[in-house]
């Protein structure tokens, strides 16, 4: 019954933004950490960001700190992943998972046993 949801994938050129949803049904996204994922063809997954369940902090990636943010917002059982200065490396399917007991730091929680959307493409190409 518990379900997530990725929006917002699409083509863009390098430099430009896009805005990621992970919308949920069944589950309340505010009593969980959620993690932003992305694999490329070829690539291991690798986590991007993520934000803890209670209060807790956010973590991001090397490879994406400083241009990547991910937020919440309670009302719409959402989280968001905004994405500035996207280059041609950036290019993978995005997935969201949620997981984790209540206040866990989103590090250290076990996605694989969570809650997975289907993934949205991001293309970075002139």
């Amino acid at each position: 019954q518990a379900h997530v949801v990725e929006y917002g994938g699409g083509l863009v050129q390098p430099g430009g933004s896009l805005r990621l949803s992970c919308a949920a049904s069944g589950l309340l996204l505010e009593y969980y950490a959620v993690g932003w994922f992305r694999q490329a063809p070829g690539k291991e997954r690798e986590r991007v960001a993520c934000i803890s369940s209670s209060a807790g902090g956010t973590h991001y990636a090397d490879s994406v700190k400083g241009r990547f943010t991910i937020s919440r917002d309670n009302a719409n059982n959402t989280v968001y992943l905004r994405m500035n200065n996207l280059k041609p490396e950036d290019t993978a399917v995005y997935r969201c998972a949620a997981g984790g007991a209540f206040g866990a730091s989103c590090p250290t929680v076990v996605y694989e046993l969570g809650h997975w959307g289907q993934g949205t493409q991001v293309t970075v190409s002139s």
